[in-house]
């Protein structure tokens, strides 16, 4: 790709010609509008204009998939929707290595474009530019690995359960159980950021009492990602309370302090952000519309985020096992030359959920999240956590679950209990 262009990739779907629908694209993300206006010289379009690229036709449906399009005259009563991937490169110079403005041009007003019955944004090409503006993840899985004291596997985690109304009081035995557990990382809820109820500044030093007791006990400190969702000030504050407690993880609702705060929160930040993806089935649930992940986390990398929820496999939401172990991969694939990002997986995971993400995907450099499926192993949390190890061992050494557990008491208890899942 140029260094001085920006290529985003659509998938498109339009009852006009896909060349003209592309052109309109391009018009209304640079330098045209839907009519020619005073000062719309050639000039000045072949300096800002965007250049689409390459189009590649793919199938046609009877009905649009989107409300609100409209067809020309000439298409009849039954127009034809035809779809098509579309590649448009827009020049760096209109909008600079801003992730802000480059979000405008290439996920703005074009999905309100009535030539489209569906619009998505596919993946994008940055040119180096961005790279000099935004550093990236601080902390990247090595940086993971080495705070969380974790080499050789995944890490194995859990989100707090309940996620909203234990108090401190309540909070306290729970994290020192989670902690005295084995587990290697601990998060909150995303629905749990600084309440009334558990004020962060309360939450955040009755955790580490609790997560530093448990050190002194098993000899190694667990990460827990403390969520600091807020205000650009509450970030920055958040961040600080966690780093002098002794904290290793800051949490953050990407989605919803967007993608300015996260970058804020960068340039001052000292621990791993762990970025929660709330709010994504938003943005690409539906399959022609939004953004999808491969370009959705290229920007939250960039931003700053070391850690990037990903789904679950045969988990409780909508993506199916290979959209989720294509996002692994997403992550995993070098940004820049670096820029690796470590994708955390959850939603109903458990010691069996390993098995098809290691096939798929054949990396351990993930964070592994199971609520239930360790708090409420039959033999406890120590027990849940051990058989979370012992699926991704048998995961690894290519032995059937089935076979693996017959020693192991702790997996195979979390196969009578989980095992209907799949």
């Amino acid at each position: 790709m140029n260094d001085d262009r920006v290529l985003a990739t659509y998938l498109i779907e339009t009852p006009h010609a896909l060349e003209h629908a592309a052109a309109v694209i391009a018009g209304e993300q640079s330098s045209g509008t839907f009519v020619s206006v005073p000062g719309e010289t050639h000039e000045l379009k072949e300096r800002f204009g965007a250049r689409v690229e390459s189009i590649v036709p793919l199938d046609s449906v009877d009905a649009p998939s989107l409300p609100g399009s409209k067809a020309p005259k000439s298409a009849g009563a039954r127009p034809t929707y035809r779809r098509g991937l579309v590649s448009i490169s827009f020049p760096l110079h209109n909008f600079g290595p801003s992730l802000p403005a480059l979000m405008s041009t290439v996920a703005g007003n074009l999905y309100e474009l009535q030539e489209l019955s569906g619009v998505r944004l596919v993946d994008l090409e940055l040119p180096p530019a961005f790279a000099a503006r935004y550093p990236g993840p601080g902390f990247g899985i090595e940086g993971t690995r080495r705070l969380a004291g974790v080499v050789d596997r995944p890490l194995i985690g859990t989100i707090i359960k309940p996620s909203i109304g234990l108090s401190i009081a309540e909070l306290r035995p729970l994290v020192r159980d989670l902690a005295l557990a084995g587990l290697d990382f601990i998060k909150d809820d995303e629905l749990n950021a600084d309440p009334p109820y558990a004020p962060l500044a309360q939450r955040v030093p009755a955790v580490m009492a609790e997560i530093e007791r448990a050190a002194d006990a098993t000899g190694r400190q667990a990460m827990y990602a403390f969520n600091i969702t807020g205000e650009l000030d509450d970030l920055l504050r958040g961040h600080d309370l966690v780093l002098k407690s002794g904290g290793t993880c800051v949490m953050v609702n990407v989605n919803c302090v967007g993608l300015a705060g996260v970058a804020h929160l960068r340039r001052h930040c000292e621990l791993p952000i762990h970025g929660h993806r709330a709010g994504f089935g938003a943005l690409a649930r539906d399959p022609l519309l939004g953004i999808g992940f491969a370009a959705f986390q290229k920007v939250w990398r960039l931003a700053g985020v070391d850690h990037l929820h990903v789904g679950g496999f045969s988990g409780k939401f909508y993506e199916s096992n290979d959209e989720v172990a294509q996002s692994i991969r997403d992550c995993l694939t070098p940004l820049f030359g670096g820029y690796r990002v470590m994708p955390a997986i959850s939603s109903a995971q458990w010691a069996g959920s390993a098995v098809g993400i290691f096939d798929a995907t054949h990396t351990m450099d993930v964070i592994h999240l199971a609520g239930g499926g360790i708090i409420a192993h039959p033999g406890g949390t120590a027990a849940g956590v051990r058989s979370m190890q012992q699926g991704w061992e048998a995961a690894i050494a290519g032995v059937p679950l089935d076979d693996y557990a017959a020693t192991r008491p702790e997996l195979r208890a979390a196969i009578d209990k989980f095992g209907a899942r799949g």
